[in-house]
């Protein structure tokens, strides 16, 4: 049984993943390079890619052995996955020294 630290970082993988897809025009991965790509097995791909469709922030074509087919991002999971970017920026903007002023 995976531990639930293991299945939340498999789910933040599969938004991760997608999402870069996204920024480069792919709108849907296909499962089995998802699959290659993060390294998982299909019975935990599976189970993210599910948790994640009931959630609502991905769609997933389903092959008959209930593996993802495609996989892609709906609108809700890029709004969140755009949210989280901007507060990682936010954070890294606040660890950042302030610049001074220099009067040349």
């Amino acid at each position: 049984m995976t531990k639930l630290r293991e299945r939340k970082n498999n789910r933040k993988a599969v938004l991760r993943s997608l999402y870069g897809a996204v920024e480069h025009n792919r709108p849907d991965v296909n499962g089995s390079a998802l699959r290659a790509e993060l390294g998982l097995p299909d019975e935990d791909l599976s189970a993210a890619c599910a948790y994640l469709a009931d959630e609502g922030l991905i769609s997933v074509d389903w092959t008959s052995h209930r593996t993802p087919a495609t996989v892609a991002l709906t609108h809700e999971g890029i709004r969140l996955m755009e949210e989280l970017e901007e507060a990682e920026e936010e954070q890294e903007d606040r660890g950042k020294p302030e610049e001074v002023p220099t009067d040349d």
